[in-house]
């Protein structure tokens, strides 16, 4: 009788199974359907290229917020953050081109500079959450307004702009390609694949997940769980650095209004690739699976004109209610 229960349990459980892990690709594909009935030129290379690039910046912070949302925590402030990065990168090479005048070695240091903030920046989120005992949320959402004031008094209510000489020197690193590819989006591919393997097969990963699924259970099975969590927001941290790298060359500049929301792009990425968003469980591909999903929900729905792009937040806003009911819906039914 037992068994018979437990067969049929697991039978119930099958189907459910099959849907949170196929379910993104499925989305992905009709999609990718709807812009080509729509829309003729939608699967050519450029246009696909493009879509991929332009997700970029929100598929590596996403990366890292998949690892802090698997650990039970959350993290405001990454936009915010980015654009601080952003402008204090520009700062260090505008100032550091008087003495170390024009070249690589500039630009390096500039990038050097943006990693270890952004580390820095993840590291007190970290702190403040791990060692600290305040709710990620509180902390983030305050740090989020600390780094937009900072950038916001760095520029002096303005706009920070990268030299002329620095940006014709730095811009290859976005525009540039290998082998007819996108180095943004080789840097974004091998990012998304050592971050796979990380969560899914070492211990690090399955401690995230342990610790997101019960951190009670994990502090008795002699996980460091404050380390862990602290390395969770570091890597976070490091993640939106790497993603300001890129930025940088792009845009050449920065102000208060850089990388709005991204925050929330990101959050909705990997909520939609399959992500628990009370943790437990996580995995990489599907966020970056759910990064492409939304960049192309995007690229239809500015090829088409189907609504106002200042309804573009509120559609974002949508999907993720969507994407919590349906994960909800799918642990009751399993």
């Amino acid at each position: 009788m037992t068994s018979l229960a437990t067969g049929e349990s697991k039978a119930q459980r099958r189907p459910n199974l099959r849907l949170s892990v196929f379910g993104p690709l499925v989305a992905l594909v009709l999609l990718m359907l709807l812009g080509t009935s729509l829309n003729e030129n939608f699967l050519s290379i450029a246009n696909l290229s493009n879509i991929v690039a332009r997700s970029v910046f929100i598929g590596l912070i996403a990366i890292g917020a998949t690892f802090v949302i698997t650990s039970g925590g959350l993290d405001l402030s990454v936009g915010s953050m980015a654009a601080f990065i952003a402008g204090v990168m520009i700062l260090i090479i505008n100032g550091a081109e008087s003495s170390m005048g024009h070249g690589w070695s500039v630009i390096a240091l500039g990038i050097f500079a943006g990693l270890v903030i952004g580390s820095a920046g993840g590291a007190l989120n970290g702190a403040l959450i791990a060692v600290g005992r305040i709710e990620p949320f509180i902390v983030t959402l305050g740090t989020l307004g600390i780094f937009r004031a900072l950038i916001t008094f760095l520029a002096d209510g303005g706009t920070l702009n990268l030299n002329i000489q620095a940006a014709d020197i730095y811009e290859p690193l976005y525009s540039g390609k290998v082998f007819g590819i996108s180095v943004p989006i080789i840097v974004f591919a091998v990012v998304a694949i050592i971050a796979e393997i990380v969560l899914r097969r070492t211990t690090f990963g399955r401690h995230i997940a342990a610790i997101g699924s019960n951190e009670q259970v994990a502090r008795y099975s002699a996980i460091k769980v404050d380390r862990v969590r602290l390395m969770t927001y570091i890597l976070q941290g490091l993640l939106v650095g790497a993603a300001a790298v890129l930025y940088v060359p792009k845009f050449g500049s920065a102000n208060s209004s850089t990388a709005v929301l991204w925050e929330l792009q990101a959050i909705a990425a990997v909520i939609i690739g399959g992500t628990t968003l009370r943790g437990g469980f996580g995995r990489i591909w599907g966020t970056v699976v759910g990064v492409i999903i939304l960049e192309l929900i995007g690229n239809i729905l500015n090829l088409q004109s189907l609504i106002s792009p200042y309804l573009n937040q509120a559609f974002l806003g949508a999907i993720i209610i969507i994407a919590v009911l349906l994960q909800r819906s799918g642990k009751a039914g399993g």
